[in-house]
């Protein structure tokens, strides 16, 4: 995007909507706007209605994990304007624990980003409808893309043959964390892993 379109589409915004969008910065030439909670549903319907923007496509919602911030998580909104040939990113930071607002309703495609951020991050979007795990099995324990998430996860599950089902199990490592030192495997094999055959005894 040409500059002085998207410093155009900036001060339009910031005219438009004075306290909603708490401040704006150019990342890779593309427009990235900071708002708060509370006005994330406003923000993005303006961006969706008005003329100048018509940001009609939500390409993707997703979240990011600071631990040491006091708001540790940020969801992100990147949006898309076929009409002005334009994309725009949305920032919102989040305490831990904190909802959000759901905007299935004004973009169809948020509901399974929605799903998705809540699965991996534990990012709570008040008045979805069917926020519910998207890629890990419904009983997985914990969010796997925070920060804090152990390596290893909390359980492992396996096909015991002499049950002929998958049993689940809570992991037993005996690291706290992986170093993938591949000349050396982390609980002893009965037989030569491929490439130990090097290792000098």
């Amino acid at each position: 995007m040409d500059n002085s379109v998207t410093t155009e589409l900036s001060e339009h915004i910031g005219s438009k909507l004075t306290g909603l969008v708490q401040s704006t910065e150019l990342v890779n030439d593309e427009l990235v706007l900071h708002t708060s909670v509370k006005s994330i549903e406003k923000l993005l319907k303006f961006l969706k209605d008005d003329i100048q923007c018509k940001f009609e496509i939500l390409l993707d919602i997703c979240g990011v994990d600071y631990p040491e911030r006091d708001s540790r998580f940020e969801v992100v909104y990147h949006l898309l304007s076929i009409s002005n040939n334009q994309r725009v990113r949305v920032k919102v930071p989040l305490k831990e624990g904190e909802a959000i607002p759901s905007v299935a309703s004004m973009y169809s495609s948020a509901g399974w980003f929605e799903r998705e951020a809540w699965d991996l991050f534990g990012i709570f979007f008040e008045g979805n409808q069917d926020l519910r795990r998207i890629l890990n099995d419904y009983g997985f324990d914990g969010h796997p893309l925070r920060k804090d998430f152990p390596l290893s996860g909390f359980v492992e599950l396996r096909y015991d043959d002499e049950q002929k089902r998958v049993v689940y199990e809570p992991v037993k490592l005996t690291q706290e964390f992986r170093r993938f030192d591949f000349m050396s495997p982390w609980e002893g094999a009965d037989y030569i892993l491929p490439g130990d055959e090097k290792v000098e005894d």
